[in-house]
């Protein structure tokens, strides 16, 4: 059975640098495609960066340049490092996993519909 389970999550600054951990469970981060979303009461779940089996990366223009998604297999770890927070990042954030294989690419462009398992989510509030 597949977990994952997000660490980190808390208030920060504006202009702040916050990372999130996502631990898997039931599955192995090298072994399929994983990502970050975020869910906010004004907007639907948005793909905010994506990673692959390859280690291949994609972001939304959203974050771009600001966030970036990285994993460390060893520890079966997915991350997120985000910086230079803005209000608008205010939201709960997710990680996910797909089954099977997809490129970082691909996944951004199917966004949640290629993901079938996910975390419980992370609130980050960033305050003025």
């Amino acid at each position: 059975q597949v977990h994952l389970v997000e660490f980190g999550g808390g208030s920060v600054r504006v202009g702040g640098s916050l990372r999130l951990s996502c631990q898997a469970s039931g599955i192995t981060s090298n072994s399929s495609y994983m990502a970050w979303f975020r869910q906010t009461p004004q907007k639907d779940r948005e793909g905010l960066a994506f990673i692959d089996t390859d280690g291949k990366t994609a972001s939304a223009d959203s974050v771009r340049g600001r966030f970036t998604i990285s994993r460390d297999n060893a520890k079966n770890t997915l991350y997120l490092q985000m910086n230079t927070l803005k209000p608008e990042d205010t939201g709960r954030y997710y990680c996910a996993a797909g089954p099977g294989y997809m490129t970082a690419v691909q996944a951004l462009v199917f966004g949640a519909s290629a993901f079938e398992y996910w975390g419980q989510g992370a609130l980050v509030p960033v305050t003025s």
